[in-house]
């Protein structure tokens, strides 16, 4: 028995490079709906990404907004009541006050690609602490139990 090599099949009246051109039709569309789908995929993924990080973006700046705020609000009120005491123990209270707020103010709230921004709300942080430590406040603001407390 005699085995003839394989050949494509052929039908009836197709040309054989027509039968070629219908399996390599075949065979690249996998390759093709992977090249769509990777597409499309990378598309829809880029647009969730930027909505999740817009979310998340305006999320933990109205969280670093309300807390230098609340430093401002507390920087102000006491330099306020300080200025109007004439002990001259106040002076370095004053200082002290007088620096908070300074940082505060530099500190660039409209530029969120500022590499320094981490560094510079530790810096404004340390020295809240330095200023309640000098007026001999609590840091951390607790109310009485856990759950009413303004901590940052």
């Amino acid at each position: 028995m005699s085995h003839a090599p394989s050949r494509a099949p052929s039908a009836p009246g197709v040309p054989r490079a027509a039968m070629a051109d219908l399996f390599d039709g075949i065979v690249m569309a996998e390759q093709r709906f992977h090249g769509e789908g990777y597409q499309e995929g990378l598309a829809e993924g880029s647009h969730a990404g930027m909505a999740e990080g817009r979310r998340h973006g305006a999320l933990h700046g109205a969280r670093m907004g309300s807390e230098i705020g609340c430093y401002l609000g507390f920087a102000l009120t006491w330099h306020c009541l300080l200025q109007k005491c004439t002990d001259p123990k106040n002076s370095k209270k004053l200082r002290a006050l007088d620096s908070l707020i300074g940082m505060i103010q530099k500190f660039p709230y409209e530029d969120p690609t500022y590499d320094k921004l981490q560094e510079d709300l530790e810096k404004i942080r340390g020295k809240f602490k330095q200023v309640c430590s000098m007026l001999n406040i609590q840091s951390d603001f607790r109310l009485g139990n856990e759950r009413s407390s303004l901590t940052f």
